[in-house]
């Protein structure tokens, strides 16, 4: 399914929680549609059935019924799943989880960053670095921390489309760049 019909179904959703009168927390909702997506995503009968165009529109909508009172999803989730069955988009779930989660960061003026470091980062080493992005994007900051050893040392953080490369590897890579246009 292409990206931009997860994002519109994510907006959608995220338009409505964010609406005043929805008596839903963002925050519990992004779990909730994550536990859905997380539930699809582990069992092949349920994503067999919930796809399947064998299968009457009636028969998914009782499933997903089913799994979402066990959740004790919201009103709202459980008729954002309801009509993600009916529109045959039950296989985007785990794009428009994603897409949703990016969409309520959006609207709380919250951005992401994906942090790489060469050894997992301490609490407290993961609370400065928070600091210092927040700091310098004005914005409060998610972050998604990652291990990479090939870094050697150091961390990569990208923030959007901006790279802040202080790993060991991004500089030796840097420095065999120089060396290689002086040759």
């Amino acid at each position: 399914m292409p990206l931009a019909v997860a994002t519109r179904y994510a907006r959608a959703l995220a338009d409505a929680v964010m609406a005043s009168g929805s008596g839903l927390d963002p925050a519990t909702a992004a779990g909730a549609v994550r536990d859905f997506a997380a539930t699809l995503a582990s069992s092949t009968e349920l994503r067999t059935v919930l796809t399947s165009p064998a299968v009457a529109i009636s028969r998914k909508r009782a499933v997903v019924s089913k799994i979402t009172e066990a959740m004790g999803a919201h009103r709202l989730l459980k008729n954002f799943f309801a009509v993600a069955v009916d529109h045959n988009r039950m296989a985007a779930i785990p794009e428009i989880a994603a897409a949703f989660e990016a969409a309520l960061d959006e609207r709380q003026g919250r951005i992401r960053a994906q942090v790489v470091s060469a050894v997992p980062l301490g609490e407290a080493k993961q609370e400065t670095l928070r600091a210092e992005l927040v700091q310098k994007t004005g914005k409060q900051v998610r972050c998604e921390f990652e291990v990479k050893p090939e870094l050697i040392g150091g961390v990569r953080v990208r923030i959007g489309s901006t790279i802040y490369d202080g790993s060991v590897r991004g500089q030796l890579d840097a420095l065999g760049a120089k060396l290689a246009a002086r040759v």
